[in-house]
């Protein structure tokens, strides 16, 4: 099961991610998580939002570049060790992990880990067959 990550180029220069924020906000999208990795001139930041298609409307029309790609949402126990489960088995099965970010989702106790993998499918049907349970959109 895959999820809708938007992807978005900002300039690195004061008030640029405000400006990004501010127009999602006032068009209704809600976001759910986000990272931001950066270099001196420029930033992608990756987020996990209300409606990824309208977002992505929305900064086009403000000029701003994005994209939309899938990725997997995977419910982790919140303690020590939690991502390491995960991680065991996508090592086990020789799949890569191009980037990961994790944050708090509404299930009390367990945290949500998103992951864009080398190989998407194979990455979902391994978790699920190991029982462990991948995030829908609704559940973000």
């Amino acid at each position: 099961m895959f999820i809708k990550q938007l992807s978005i180029f900002v300039e690195n220069k004061a008030g640029r991610l405000h400006s990004i924020m501010d127009a999602l906000a006032d068009k209704g999208i809600n976001i759910s998580a986000l990272s931001i990795a950066d270099t001196t001139d420029f930033g992608i930041l990756r987020v996990i939002v209300s409606d990824a298609d309208a977002a992505r409307e929305i900064l086009k029309a403000e000029g701003v570049i994005s994209k939309i790609t899938e990725v997997i949402a995977v419910y982790i126990d919140d303690r020590a060790g939690g991502l390491v489960a995960v991680l065991d088995h996508l090592s086990d099965a020789q799949i890569g992990i191009e980037y990961t970010y994790a944050f708090l989702g509404r299930t009390e106790g367990k945290a949500l880990m998103v992951l864009k993998a080398d190989d998407m499918a194979k990455a979902a049907a391994l978790l699920e067959e190991k029982g462990i349970k991948l995030a829908g959109e609704t559940d973000i």
